[in-house]
């Protein structure tokens, strides 16, 4: 185990270097002065920013919000190659293996738009080669007709083969929720098992993953409750973590959300993740459930990251706040440009 007053040099490098990245992410107070500016005005301000690179070389090909959907997307996906060069030993390994979720993201993305219609250029704006599929892979893909050429042009990705028991079905239906699921099933199984064999750090890696399928958990358990889904819905939870498929299941069928919640604080160890729970005993809308949960994940991987300077925890908390920075982006322009209210946008804030 990594030890928590000091460490090998290359830990205390990667560890200070993502400290000054992470004091360069966008204060909560820069989203506020956002939600009060025009499009126009947004757009100039992010190129003042950190992504100024990204969008000075995209400014001749694109404008407006298309240049603000690639830009973003080429400085994350840069951003987190350069974290994958910067971890040492063993981190480098579960850095990459957390990033293999992009290659979902990045699959979905392509079959979802496809199947509406979508021209190519315009999916590729949000796709952020970050995970085991490149650029070049995922050029190959978003340039296949149909959905058993998408499949073959995938056979050497690692989920292959859920990809292929899975596609036909969610093509011939034109819905993919099944498929994500599976997908997601197979990548957090991946993550345990990879937490597990013993590698150095690999205990506060496991801490990270099963938090995270507890937190996705939670969130979907809220938002079947939400949507009044009554029918099995053990098929949608992730197992691994602190609680099973079935367990989640009764919780579902239970009758008040009061006794949801005991059911869950008997058994989550997280301090913030019991407050957060507790403060969900007031009727939340779904959408303030999953807010607060994600704040308070991210809260709490930053303590971690505290405890363990020198582990996984800096590595893995950086990346997900420059994602919602990216998701925060993206969020204010897009509303912006339906011409939303700044209080409505703001409700979909992770700040």
């Amino acid at each position: 185990m990594v030890q928590n007053s000091g460490g090998p040099a290359p830990y205390i490098y990667v560890s200070t270097r993502l400290r000054v990245r992470k004091a360069k992410l966008l204060p909560p107070e820069e989203y506020q002065r956002m939600l009060n500016m025009s499009l126009p005005e947004i757009i100039r301000l992010i190129g003042e920013t950190e992504y100024q690179k990204e969008v000075d070389e995209l400014g001749t090909s694109f404008e407006g919000i298309d240049l603000i959907e690639v830009a973003l997307s080429w400085n994350l996906a840069k951003e987190y190659q350069r974290v994958i060069e910067l971890a040492p030993g063993s981190l480098k390994e579960f850095t990459m293996a957390y990033l293999r979720r992009w290659d979902i993201y990045n699959i979905l993305t392509i079959l979802r738009g496809k199947m509406q219609g979508m021209k190519e250029g315009k999916i590729k704006e949000v796709l952020i080669p970050a995970g085991s599929l490149d650029r070049t892979i995922l050029d190959r893909v978003l340039a296949e007709e149909n959905c058993e050429r998408v499949a073959d042009a995938l056979k050497i990705w690692k989920m292959y083969p859920t990809l292929s028991t899975e596609l036909s079905d969610g093509c011939a239906i034109g819905s993919f929720a099944r498929l994500e699921n599976e997908l997601y099933k197979r990548l957090y199984a991946d993550l345990l098992q990879i937490a597990r064999r013993g590698v150095k750090g690999g205990n506060q890696f496991l801490k990270f993953v099963q938090l995270e399928i507890d937190v996705k958990n939670i969130k979907t358990l809220f938002r079947m409750r939400g949507d009044g889904y009554e029918e099995d819905a053990r098929e949608f939870f992730i197992p691994g973590a602190s609680f099973s498929p079935e367990e989640l299941q009764q919780m579902n069928q239970m009758t008040s959300r009061n006794e949801v919640i005991d059911a869950l604080l008997a058994r989550i160890k997280a301090k913030a993740i019991q407050v957060a729970l507790e403060d969900m005993r007031t009727e939340k809308s779904e959408q303030e459930v999953d807010a607060e949960l994600t704040k308070t994940q991210l809260d709490h991987m930053e303590q971690l990251s505290k405890i363990n300077p020198f582990s996984i925890h800096p590595i893995l908390v950086y990346l997900e706040k420059k994602k919602y920075e990216v998701f925060n982006l993206r969020a204010i322009a897009r509303g912006k440009e339906s011409r939303l209210a700044g209080d409505t946008i703001a409700k979909y804030l992770v700040i």
